[in-house]
Protein backbone atom coordinates (compact mmCIF):
# COMPACT_ATOMS: atom_id res chain seq x y z
CA UNK A 1 0.00 0.00 0.00
CA UNK A 2 1.26 3.47 -0.92
CA UNK A 3 0.83 6.68 1.05
CA UNK A 4 -1.63 7.91 -1.57
CA UNK A 5 -3.74 4.77 -1.22
CA UNK A 6 -3.66 5.09 2.56
CA UNK A 7 -4.64 8.75 2.29
CA UNK A 8 -7.77 7.76 0.36
CA UNK A 9 -8.84 5.49 3.23
CA UNK A 10 -7.74 7.94 5.94
CA UNK A 11 -8.55 11.38 4.46
CA UNK A 12 -8.18 12.94 7.91
CA UNK A 13 -4.41 12.57 7.50
CA UNK A 14 -2.89 14.89 4.89
CA UNK A 15 0.64 14.88 6.34
CA UNK A 16 2.58 12.62 3.97
CA UNK A 17 5.33 12.10 6.54
CA UNK A 18 2.78 10.81 9.07
CA UNK A 19 1.19 8.57 6.47
CA UNK A 20 4.61 7.19 5.64
CA UNK A 21 5.33 6.53 9.30
CA UNK A 22 2.00 4.75 9.73
CA UNK A 23 2.88 2.46 6.83
CA UNK A 24 6.45 1.96 8.03
CA UNK A 25 5.65 1.29 11.69
CA UNK A 26 2.24 -0.33 11.30
CA UNK A 27 1.28 -3.83 10.23
CA UNK A 28 -1.49 -4.38 7.70
CA UNK A 29 -3.71 -7.31 8.66
CA UNK A 30 -6.59 -9.04 6.86
CA UNK A 31 -8.93 -10.76 9.31
CA UNK A 32 -12.01 -12.89 8.80
CA UNK A 33 -15.39 -12.26 10.43
CA UNK A 34 -15.51 -13.85 13.85
CA UNK A 35 -11.85 -13.25 14.65
CA UNK A 36 -11.40 -12.12 18.25
CA UNK A 37 -8.91 -9.26 18.38
CA UNK A 38 -9.02 -8.57 22.09
CA UNK A 39 -10.44 -10.10 25.24
CA UNK A 40 -10.79 -8.47 28.68
CA UNK A 41 -7.63 -8.91 30.73
CA UNK A 42 -5.29 -9.02 27.75
CA UNK A 43 -2.70 -6.30 27.30
CA UNK A 44 -2.96 -4.10 24.24
CA UNK A 45 0.00 -4.67 21.92
CA UNK A 46 -1.21 -2.57 19.02
CA UNK A 47 -3.90 0.01 18.28
CA UNK A 48 -5.98 -0.89 15.22
CA UNK A 49 -7.03 1.58 12.55
CA UNK A 50 -9.73 0.04 10.38
CA UNK A 51 -9.19 0.38 6.64
CA UNK A 52 -12.12 -1.74 5.46
CA UNK A 53 -14.90 -3.71 7.16
CA UNK A 54 -15.78 -3.17 10.79
CA UNK A 55 -15.12 -4.40 14.33
CA UNK A 56 -17.59 -4.71 17.20
CA UNK A 57 -16.51 -3.43 20.60
CA UNK A 58 -18.36 -4.77 23.63
CA UNK A 59 -17.98 -5.19 27.35
CA UNK A 60 -18.45 -8.37 29.39
CA UNK A 61 -19.74 -8.69 32.93
CA UNK A 62 -18.50 -11.18 35.52
CA UNK A 63 -20.89 -13.81 34.19
CA UNK A 64 -19.71 -13.41 30.61
CA UNK A 65 -22.76 -11.48 29.42
CA UNK A 66 -21.95 -9.08 26.64
CA UNK A 67 -23.02 -5.47 26.23
CA UNK A 68 -22.52 -3.83 22.84
CA UNK A 69 -20.69 -0.47 23.00
CA UNK A 70 -19.86 0.64 19.45
CA UNK A 71 -18.54 -0.35 16.04
CA UNK A 72 -15.20 0.61 14.51
CA UNK A 73 -15.68 1.57 10.86
CA UNK A 74 -13.17 2.37 8.14
CA UNK A 75 -10.95 5.26 9.19
CA UNK A 76 -11.61 4.77 12.90
CA UNK A 77 -9.66 3.47 15.87
CA UNK A 78 -10.58 2.33 19.37
CA UNK A 79 -10.51 4.95 22.13
CA UNK A 80 -10.50 2.30 24.84
CA UNK A 81 -7.46 0.64 23.27
CA UNK A 82 -5.70 3.99 23.25
CA UNK A 83 -6.58 4.48 26.92
CA UNK A 84 -5.30 1.05 27.95
CA UNK A 85 -2.19 1.62 25.87
CA UNK A 86 -1.33 4.98 27.47
CA UNK A 87 -2.08 3.71 30.98
CA UNK A 88 -0.35 0.32 30.47
CA UNK A 89 -3.49 -1.39 31.75
CA UNK A 90 -5.11 -4.61 30.54
CA UNK A 91 -8.06 -4.37 28.18
CA UNK A 92 -11.55 -3.97 29.59
CA UNK A 93 -13.32 -4.64 26.30
CA UNK A 94 -13.88 -7.41 23.77
CA UNK A 95 -13.13 -6.66 20.12
CA UNK A 96 -14.49 -9.02 17.46
CA UNK A 97 -14.33 -8.72 13.68
CA UNK A 98 -17.98 -8.42 12.64
CA UNK A 99 -17.31 -8.25 8.90
CA UNK A 100 -14.08 -9.25 7.11
CA UNK A 101 -11.70 -6.46 7.94
CA UNK A 102 -8.45 -4.94 6.76
CA UNK A 103 -6.70 -2.91 9.41
CA UNK A 104 -3.32 -1.45 10.16
CA UNK A 105 -2.04 -2.14 13.64
CA UNK A 106 0.08 0.59 15.22
CA UNK A 107 2.48 -0.80 17.87
CA UNK A 108 1.97 0.78 21.27
CA UNK A 109 5.65 1.79 21.50
CA UNK A 110 5.20 4.36 18.71
CA UNK A 111 1.86 5.86 19.82
CA UNK A 112 3.49 8.47 22.09
CA UNK A 113 6.06 9.24 19.39
CA UNK A 114 3.28 9.92 16.88
CA UNK A 115 1.52 12.22 19.37
CA UNK A 116 4.74 14.16 20.01
CA UNK A 117 5.78 14.43 16.37
CA UNK A 118 2.53 14.88 14.49
CA UNK A 119 -0.26 17.32 15.36
CA UNK A 120 -2.64 15.48 13.02
CA UNK A 121 -2.19 12.28 15.01
CA UNK A 122 -2.85 14.11 18.28
CA UNK A 123 -5.99 15.67 16.75
CA UNK A 124 -7.07 12.24 15.47
CA UNK A 125 -6.74 10.78 18.97
CA UNK A 126 -8.67 13.69 20.51
CA UNK A 127 -11.45 13.35 17.95
CA UNK A 128 -11.60 9.62 18.63
CA UNK A 129 -11.99 10.16 22.36
CA UNK A 130 -14.74 12.73 21.79
CA UNK A 131 -16.80 10.63 19.37
CA UNK A 132 -16.47 7.44 21.43
CA UNK A 133 -17.43 9.28 24.61
CA UNK A 134 -20.65 10.40 22.92
CA UNK A 135 -21.36 6.83 21.78
CA UNK A 136 -20.78 5.50 25.28
CA UNK A 137 -23.22 8.09 26.64
CA UNK A 138 -25.80 6.88 24.13
CA UNK A 139 -25.22 3.27 25.24
CA UNK A 140 -25.49 4.28 28.89
CA UNK A 141 -28.67 6.27 28.30
CA UNK A 142 -30.21 3.31 26.48
CA UNK A 143 -29.60 1.02 29.45
CA UNK A 144 -30.65 3.55 32.07
CA UNK A 145 -33.62 5.29 30.48
CA UNK A 146 -35.03 3.29 27.55
CA UNK A 147 -37.45 0.39 27.60
CA UNK A 148 -36.17 -2.88 26.18
CA UNK A 149 -38.40 -2.61 23.10
CA UNK A 150 -36.87 0.79 22.32
CA UNK A 151 -33.38 -0.60 22.78
CA UNK A 152 -34.17 -3.53 20.51
CA UNK A 153 -35.49 -1.31 17.75
CA UNK A 154 -32.46 0.96 18.06
CA UNK A 155 -30.24 -2.10 17.86
CA UNK A 156 -31.95 -3.23 14.64
CA UNK A 157 -31.53 0.20 13.05
CA UNK A 158 -27.85 0.31 14.03
CA UNK A 159 -27.25 -3.14 12.55
CA UNK A 160 -29.09 -2.25 9.33
CA UNK A 161 -26.97 0.83 8.81
CA UNK A 162 -23.75 -0.93 9.76
CA UNK A 163 -24.27 -3.94 7.51
CA UNK A 164 -26.07 -1.96 4.79
CA UNK A 165 -28.72 -4.65 4.50
CA UNK A 166 -32.29 -5.36 5.54
CA UNK A 167 -31.46 -8.96 6.41
CA UNK A 168 -29.84 -9.56 9.77
CA UNK A 169 -28.30 -13.02 10.11
CA UNK A 170 -28.33 -13.50 13.85
CA UNK A 171 -30.00 -15.51 16.57
CA UNK A 172 -32.31 -14.29 19.31
CA UNK A 173 -29.69 -15.38 21.84
CA UNK A 174 -26.97 -13.30 20.18
CA UNK A 175 -29.20 -10.23 20.29
CA UNK A 176 -30.04 -10.95 23.93
CA UNK A 177 -26.35 -11.18 24.77
CA UNK A 178 -25.61 -7.81 23.20
CA UNK A 179 -28.57 -6.14 24.91
CA UNK A 180 -27.84 -7.87 28.24
CA UNK A 181 -31.30 -9.41 28.52
CA UNK A 182 -32.84 -12.86 28.10
CA UNK A 183 -33.57 -14.70 24.86
CA UNK A 184 -37.21 -15.02 25.89
CA UNK A 185 -37.58 -11.24 26.16
CA UNK A 186 -35.99 -10.69 22.75
CA UNK A 187 -38.14 -13.39 21.13
CA UNK A 188 -41.31 -11.89 22.57
CA UNK A 189 -40.47 -8.38 21.39
CA UNK A 190 -39.47 -9.58 17.92
CA UNK A 191 -42.80 -11.42 17.66
CA UNK A 192 -44.57 -8.16 18.47
CA UNK A 193 -42.70 -6.39 15.68
CA UNK A 194 -43.57 -9.24 13.33
CA UNK A 195 -47.28 -8.92 14.19
CA UNK A 196 -47.05 -5.26 13.19
CA UNK A 197 -45.52 -6.47 9.91
CA UNK A 198 -42.44 -4.34 10.54
CA UNK A 199 -40.17 -7.38 10.33
CA UNK A 200 -40.37 -11.02 9.26
CA UNK A 201 -38.64 -13.73 11.25
CA UNK A 202 -36.84 -16.65 9.61
CA UNK A 203 -34.42 -19.26 10.86
CA UNK A 204 -31.54 -17.22 12.34
CA UNK A 205 -32.48 -14.29 10.12
CA UNK A 206 -34.60 -11.15 10.49
CA UNK A 207 -36.06 -9.52 7.37
CA UNK A 208 -36.68 -5.81 7.96
CA UNK A 209 -38.94 -3.41 6.09
CA UNK A 210 -37.24 -0.61 4.18
CA UNK A 211 -39.18 2.00 6.15
CA UNK A 212 -38.49 0.42 9.56
CA UNK A 213 -36.65 3.44 10.94
CA UNK A 214 -39.45 5.73 9.81
CA UNK A 215 -42.09 3.48 11.40
CA UNK A 216 -40.43 3.39 14.84
CA UNK A 217 -39.97 7.15 14.90
CA UNK A 218 -43.72 7.80 14.64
Amino acid sequence: MTTEELKEVLPFFTDTELLGQILEKGQIMNLKAGTVLMEPGQYVKMVPIVLDGFIKISRLDDEGREMFLYFLDAGETCALSLTCCSASKPSEIRAVVEEDVTLIGIPINVIDQFSNDFKQWKDFVSKTYQSRFQELLVALDAVAFKRMDERLMGYIVTKMKQLKTNELNTTHQEIANELTTSREVVSRLLKQLEKKKWIELGRNVIYIRDDFEELISK
